[in-house]
């Protein structure tokens, strides 16, 4: 005959919980939680900002397909928007919707490869000199610390200048050279602070190869902040062609949104009233810098654990200020 206290000691192993306890579920909650608080797609401005920078690449890819040679004269000039130019025409009589549509592949090609050649020099003297510290950091510091202080559009002014015959991709690559400093000198310190972790030691004493070691164990780490780089870089990039093309620096066999505004100048576009001229071309600027800054800053609050926390806390203040005044 078994004994109850045994029987009982028995049930009472077998029928031991299978499910967590409410404490642990609690947690795994709430760190699923702020998991998918940190995703940036989750976030507003990520977004919004994705909807505007798609919205302009297919409005430069489609709209081209759909619209007569921006080079075309045959038009009436300086006519308004109508059924058959939504956007009027220039003094030439261009339309100045086909110019606008075309232009935007100038412009966002200009921001693509000037932000490609800057995030490229911005790992080779960045990340590089953060890996191998030493004397090769100090030389590759020199380097970036030089390109720091000379101001980048100034000086792409002054290259452009001497250079009668500009391409669209001469210029993105004076803009790339020109603008990688300040990305590079970021990239440089975070890597340093990678190359002490134990994870990098571990590799080095398994014997892994540097260039295996910053692929693997450093450059994923540094994902983010090389995506909001590239960001910063574009945007740089697109505007600092408006910029020279207004000024009449920018490329001088295509058509962007630069030199559609130097031509609207040119051509005395506000003193006429022609609005629909130089408008259009401002606003496409200032949609895709909108954009690509909001995904930015999306991207900065994944980066940076302050910007993320501050709604939360912000709420959390709020929160007590208003219990303290309903106790009191």
């Amino acid at each position: 005959m078994s004994d109850p206290q045994n029987t009982a000691g028995l049930l009472s192993v077998e029928e031991t919980p299978t499910t967590a306890p409410a404490s642990t579920i609690a947690m795994a909650t709430q760190q699923d939680r702020k998991r998918r608080r940190i995703l940036p797609s989750t976030s507003p401005k990520f977004i919004v900002g994705s909807i505007l920078v798609l919205a302009t690449v297919l409005f430069a890819i489609i709209a081209p397909i759909f619209t007569q040679n921006p080079r075309s004269t045959a038009n009436p000039a300086l006519q308004a928007p109508s059924a058959e130019h939504w956007l009027g025409t220039t003094k030439l009589g261009n339309d100045v919707f086909a110019q606008l549509a075309i232009g935007a592949q100038g412009s966002l090609l200009v921001g693509l490869i000037a932000s490609v050649i800057a995030i490229v020099l911005s790992l080779l003297f960045g990340v590089l000199a953060g890996y191998l510290g030493g004397w090769r950091e100090d030389g590759l510091a020199l380097i970036t610390n030089v390109m720091l202080v000379i101001p980048a559009l100034p000086l792409v002014m002054v290259i452009a200048s001497f250079v009668p015959q500009r391409t669209w991709q001469l210029v993105a690559i004076f803009l790339g050279i020109t603008s990688w400093a300040g990305a590079a000198y970021v990239l440089r310190l975070q890597t340093r602070s990678l190359r002490t972790r134990d994870y990098v030691y571990a590799s080095k004493v398994a014997g892994e190869r540097s260039l295996r070691v910053i692929l693997v164990e450093i450059m994923p780490n540094l994902l983010p902040l090389l995506t909001a780089q590239f960001l910063f870089a574009l945007i740089f990039a697109i505007l600092g062609e408006a910029g020279l093309s207004y000024l009449g620096l920018g490329p001088t066999d295509s058509i962007t949104w630069g030199t559609i505004l130097n031509d609207a100048q040119s051509g005395q576009a506000l003193g006429r009233g022609a609005w629909w001229w130089f408008v259009p071309p401002g606003l496409m600027i200032a949609v895709i810098g909108a954009g690509l800054v909001l995904i930015n800053f999306a991207i900065d609050e994944v980066i940076n654990p302050k910007l993320r926390n501050a709604p939360d806390a912000a709420r959390r203040v709020r929160k007590a200020a208003k219990t303290k005044g309903v106790t009191a």
